[in-house]
């Protein structure tokens, strides 16, 4: 599907910092994540990454970028108030998007 710009434009892509990781119950896949993107509270975001990370803690601190303005899902009784931004290939290879250690939390893509 093609987008135009004035769509993309629409999609507020923001850095974050994850305050803590939690495997959701009875599931497996999904994470309840923390998330400071800059706010005045934090996020929660749920996401279907636990596989990619068996021990999970070593996304606490980890900044990446999410989007912000995806409208809120509740996925297994649990609110979802955004998205985190991952690649992953056929073969098994999977990434977070990531920027430098230097951008602040909150900073938006432009």
């Amino acid at each position: 599907m093609i987008i135009t710009l004035e769509d993309f434009k629409k999609i507020d892509i923001v850095v974050g910092k994850i305050l803590s990781a939690e495997k959701v119950p009875d599931t497996d896949k999904l994470l309840k994540l923390s998330v400071d993107l800059g706010e005045e509270t934090s996020r929660q975001i749920v996401s279907g990454i636990s596989l990619y990370f068996p021990d999970y803690t070593v996304l606490v601190g980890k900044k990446c970028m999410f989007i912000a303005n995806l409208e809120p899902k509740t996925i297994r009784g649990i609110e979802s108030q955004g998205m985190i931004l991952a690649v992953s290939t056929e073969d098994g290879k999977f990434s977070l998007l990531e920027p430098n250690n230097d951008v602040t939390v909150g900073t938006r893509a432009r």
